[in-house]
């Protein structure tokens, strides 16, 4: 399996956590790495370290961050590059959801990154009111 990891400013990644155990239940080969204020990079870079060690077992693993260029972010690409972790960054709850549930199913850890950008994009998404279509009153019982 596909080791799952998110990490993000604040209480990001154990934010989303507790949103996908709602929606799908606690998830397996999974780790949550937040950057709290009091954190320093070193203690980022340490969690994030034993987050992937403690994933030894799985095939590969993928980390999902919150911001491109962040230290959650950086810090990842540092510690995953000889690992060949994937490390995508933009993470919406939605990408999380299907991301989880697609890494059981799937070995190849790059096609589940490009999965990731898509589903990402596509559950950005803006709501546009329509306003109900009259329908044309087809009823001539008064002649033409």
């Amino acid at each position: 399996m596909i080791g799952l990891i998110v990490t993000g400013h604040g209480h990001f990644a154990s934010g989303l956590t507790e949103a996908l155990n709602v929606i799908a239940g606690p998830a397996e080969h999974y780790a949550a790495v937040d950057f709290e204020v009091s954190d320093s990079v070193e203690t980022l870079s340490a969690n994030l370290q034993k987050a992937m060690d403690d994933m030894n077992d799985c095939e590969s693993i993928i980390v999902l961050s919150d911001l491109a260029g962040g230290s959650p972010f950086k810090t990842a690409v540092e510690l995953g590059y000889a690992r060949g972790v994937e490390v995508v960054a933009g993470t919406n709850l939605g990408m999380l959801v299907e991301i989880n549930m697609v890494r059981q199913f799937m070995e190849d850890v790059h096609q589940l990154a490009e999965q990731a950008l898509t589903v990402g994009k596509d559950q950005v998404q803006k709501f546009v009111f329509q306003a109900p279509v009259e329908e044309e009153n087809d009823d001539f019982s008064d002649g033409i």
